[in-house]
């Protein structure tokens, strides 16, 4: 009973995500070309926010942390008391509210990483994800399910019952093992195809070094006096 109610206040929340975003675009398309602001246009906007290319799965990016990508730049969009309770290695808190900030801007818009935004759900890094895009910011990407499914997946991974496809029991191993690389201890010994290292908590490093995107400067006009 209880879950029921959770997924119809998810479902609500997503639904409202979803208005907000033709709201946001549809208003966008009504202004005088002379009061939009720099960035994307509506169209694009509107378009690029319902592409499933956005989003990357809790598999992926245990995937690429395991195999230590360098291209990852991992920021977590919740609060910072949510943050130093628990976060993913290695990333960087930016709140929601300072997503505009200019010292956040060398974070979120530049062409070396791969920004992945999370939160606790899809909810306040969808949210940081359409700021972002309407500036033209490029290699944003959501966390798809956030830190729930994360932990749903990653962490406390369910084993697949005897009528599933083979596949399920593939991906159930690849799951269990990153657990055990991200901390998790079974009572029984698990041995696996493809094992990963497990690993080892690290002193808090200080961020990563970003570059930030340069910008284009401004050609100066011809003629005059």
């Amino acid at each position: 009973m209880l879950n029921r109610k959770l997924v119809k206040v998810l479902s609500f929340r997503y639904v409202i995500l979803a208005v907000v975003f033709v709201i946001l675009a549809g208003g966008l398309l009504l202004l005088p070309k002379h009061e939009k602001q720099e960035g994307i246009s509506p169209e694009n906007l509107l378009a690029n926010a319902f592409s499933p290319e956005r989003y990357i799965t809790t598999d992926e990016l245990a995937d690429r942390i395991i195999n230590q990508d360098p291209s990852l730049l991992l920021l977590d969009v919740r609060d910072e008391s949510s943050f130093k309770t628990y976060t993913l290695p290695n990333a960087i808190n930016i709140p929601l509210s300072k997503v505009l900030e200019e010292d956040s801007q060398p974070y979120l818009n530049q062409n070396a990483f791969d920004v992945i935004l999370f939160s606790n759900d899809n909810f306040h890094s969808d949210q940081a994800w359409i700021l972002c895009n309407r500036l033209g910011y490029k290699n944003l990407h959501v966390l798809k399910g956030g830190l729930n499914e994360w932990y749903n997946t990653i962490i406390n991974p369910k084993k697949p019952t005897e009528n599933m496809a083979s596949i399920e029991f593939e991906k159930y191993n690849f799951r269990k093992a990153a657990s055990m690389y991200f901390g998790v201890a079974y009572p029984e010994k698990v041995v696996q195809k493809a094992e990963v290292k497990k690993y080892v908590p690290k002193q808090p490093e200080a961020p990563k070094k970003v570059v930030p995107k340069k910008k284009k400067k401004k050609m100066p006009l011809e003629g005059g006096c």
